[in-house]
């Protein structure tokens, strides 16, 4: 039995500026985007991986939620306490240059990790902590 990744999800809060940011800063082609019961389905990927998409979803998409519920989850958002998502990149520098050049919101300049890899990372546009790795056999 083989089991492989399929999707992931992050949590939003605005669809437009997640799609400039993933589609036109990371150069991740857009899948899907089409209304699904009521909610926007966003997916994006890399041309490299076309069997893996990243759902762009609302950080509580519940349609049972209470207010409150949607209220916590949007402060968890806000706050960067989300889980993000870890990149794999080729050039750990040329990768930091061009995202800090479209003025993401640094979180860590490159650097040598002692575990083996270089890597930098960022916040999304709506907080979400994102890294970007380089393995030093690259």
């Amino acid at each position: 039995m083989g089991i492989v990744l399929s999707q992931c999800f992050i949590a939003v809060d605005d669809h437009d500026r997640a799609l400039a940011f993933y589609r036109d800063v990371l150069d991740l082609e857009v899948r899907a985007d089409a209304e699904f019961e009521g909610m926007r389905w966003v997916t994006v990927g890399s041309p490299a991986q076309p069997d893996v998409t990243l759902v762009l979803e609302p950080p509580l998409p519940d349609p049972n939620a209470s207010p409150a519920d949607r209220e916590a989850m949007a402060q968890l958002l806000a706050k960067g306490l989300l889980p993000g998502i870890i990149f794999a990149t080729d050039d750990c520098d040329a990768t930091f240059e061009r995202i800090a050049a479209s003025g993401a919101e640094v979180l860590q300049e490159p650097i040598d990790q002692p575990y083996g890899v270089r890597d930098c990372a960022f916040r999304d546009p709506s907080g979400n902590p994102l890294r970007f790795t380089q393995s030093h056999r690259s």
